[in-house]
């Protein structure tokens, strides 16, 4: 019986920690290196802006003047990167502040 139990329970922490490790590697993220270079090499997209999210988690918009395509990221504390939302047709915009701002 103390057997039955003791393999049961190992069983169900080793289908937690399985769930984990999934939950972690969703297909939208991966190392920063590796994104960096995809969005460099496959879309010729760059660095454009960049902000401090939640928890330490950094924000950054990526784009392309060339092709017109735009990803936006998050970095965790840990190093991997998750790809938020993509598009095309960006374009710079550098808006006047109205007088009273």
């Amino acid at each position: 019986m103390n057997q039955w139990l003791f393999q049961m329970t190992m069983g169900l922490g080793i289908m937690v920690l399985a769930a984990q490790q999934v939950q972690a590697q969703s297909p939208n993220c991966a190392p920063r290196p590796d994104v960096l270079q995809r969005l460099a090499e496959t879309y010729g997209e760059t660095r454009r802006g960049i902000g401090m999210a939640r928890q330490g988690a950094v924000m950054e918009v990526f784009a392309s003047d060339e092709t017109g395509t735009w990803t936006i990221t998050v970095t965790l504390p840990d190093g991997m990167t998750c790809l938020i939302a993509a598009g095309e047709a960006y374009e710079v915009m550098a808006e006047a502040l109205p007088p009273d701002a």
